[in-house]
Parts: C-alpha cells; structure tokens; sequence
C-alpha cells in the first residue's frame, strides 16, 4: 500500500474518531511520514514532517496490518514492529482507534 493510500486510509478513519488531542507522526521505514493533528476538529492528516507529541515508527505493510486487524499494537510493539518515542499510552490509543 502506498502511503498516499496510508494517508487518505488515516484521513476517512480519524474522521470517525473522537478527538485524540495529540499531534501523532508516522515515520515510515520505507520513508515518508504522515502527521496527525489530533489537537483539531477535524483532525488534519498529511504528510508534512511537523513537530509532533509521539511519533510511531513503523513499515507500510505493519501499519497497514494495524488498520486492517492483521497485527495486534501491542504484539507489533513488543516485537519491535512498531517503535514508540513520546507518549506510549497516546500510541496505543491512536492504533486502537485505527484499527477495525
């Protein structure tokens, strides 16, 4: 999956989120980030390389396995599939609220 598809995927999804009130950033094994400014409503999700509160660093494939229920967060975050810097509790509340 591209990460314009990650992106718009994030963007229809965080529509139907409560507000997360953080500033999360993805940083993408295979390069790239997509940012979510959850401190708006609606949020606003791009790909700028921003300030963020907790960035996740993650493939496209495993992060596209956390929106589609193929990885568990807390598995990939144990496995080290998934690396947390900032908050952990506002990471695994957002990949809860990502996935199906």
């Amino acid at each position: 999956m591209s990460i314009e598809a990650l992106t718009e995927e994030i963007r229809s999804r965080a529509g139907a989120s409560p507000k997360l009130g953080y500033r999360l950033k993805f940083v993408l094994a295979e390069g790239g980030t997509i940012l979510w400014d959850g401190t708006n409503v609606p949020p606003t999700i791009d790909n700028s390389d921003g300030d963020a509160d907790t960035t996740i660093r993650v493939t496209t494939e495993n992060l596209h396995k956390l929106m589609t229920g193929g990885l568990d967060p807390t598995l990939a975050y144990m496995t080290g599939k998934l690396k947390v810097e900032g908050s952990l509790g506002v990471a695994m509340k957002l990949v809860s609220m990502l996935g199906d």
